[in-house]
């Protein structure tokens, strides 16, 4: 579990715990990952997801324990604010972070999974992997290459007993939505997407949007008229793309730059 110490991450080490799994958070926020492994009865280890080396001794840690039976790729980081008013290096790394390593770890743990016949992948992504909003362009970019990526590899797992879910949540109430305007918008609590992340271990259905009434909202974007998709989004957004509260983000944004 990538990104398990806060947010949808530690609320679903808490639901595959309370299912009888075993599990192993990984985190680059080792100290967080720790309290939240002691408090729920999970395994910490420290894990930057941009980095080979480090998904791999996190991969080896937890498969001496035994095989690997389920890879939750979580981790991510959101920015916000005009394309052109944000450091290139931060959008950058945003895209490691969440596509980037979205594509580490399955390639890691899928050469295993297909040797023993079983295995699940779970890739979060989110509906803006679905319709894209203005004032998150990186974060969109992230998540539909999320869903694209998670797409390709499910059609090349047919036959081989593994499977791979892409769980497309709407606007989710954690940290990483601090100071956001969510005017007009569903949104959820992260026991409600843990739930939907380990349920897919059972149903393996390939994409699963929360709430599941959202899944023919990418079609809408696709058929209907640019100017009016454009007129839309900015009334839902109030006008200011990628607006949010400094202040009520701003312990957000000091730990994505520090981690």
């Amino acid at each position: 579990m990538t990104g398990g110490a806060r947010g949808i991450g530690r609320a679903t080490v808490a639901e595959l715990i309370r299912r009888g799994a075993t599990v192993w958070i990984g985190d680059r926020d080792l100290a967080a990952a720790q309290e939240t492994a002691e408090a729920l009865g999970a395994h910490a280890y420290y894990l930057d997801v941009t980095d080979e080396a480090s998904f791999k001794d996190y991969l080896r840690a937890a498969s001496e324990h035994g095989p690997i039976d389920m890879l939750v790729n979580n981790a991510g980081i959101q920015l916000m604010g005009h394309f052109v008013d944000q450091d290139l290096a931060a959008l950058q790394r945003e895209l490691a972070i969440n596509l980037g390593a979205t594509l580490t770890g399955s390639h890691l743990v899928l050469p295993s999974m297909i040797e023993r016949g079983r295995g699940h992948i779970v890739n979060v992504a989110s509906m803006a992997g679905k319709v894209t909003t203005p004032g998150i362009a990186t974060y969109c970019a992230s998540k539909y290459g999320v869903v694209a990526l998670s797409r390709a590899i499910r059609a090349e797992l047919a036959g081989t007993g593994v499977t791979l879910s892409t769980i497309m949540p709407a606007a989710t109430r954690t940290a990483l939505t601090s100071g956001v305007r969510l005017r007009l918008q569903p949104t959820l609590d992260p026991e409600t997407v843990a739930a939907a992340i380990v349920d897919s271990a059972e149903h393996g259905r390939g994409e699963v949007t929360v709430p599941r009434y959202l899944a023919p909202v990418g079609l809408l974007e696709e058929a209907m008229p640019s100017k009016m998709m454009w007129r839309l989004k900015r009334f839902i957004s109030g006008g200011d793309y990628g607006s949010y509260d400094p202040s009520e983000r701003q312990a957000y944004l000091e730990r994505t730059r520090s981690s």
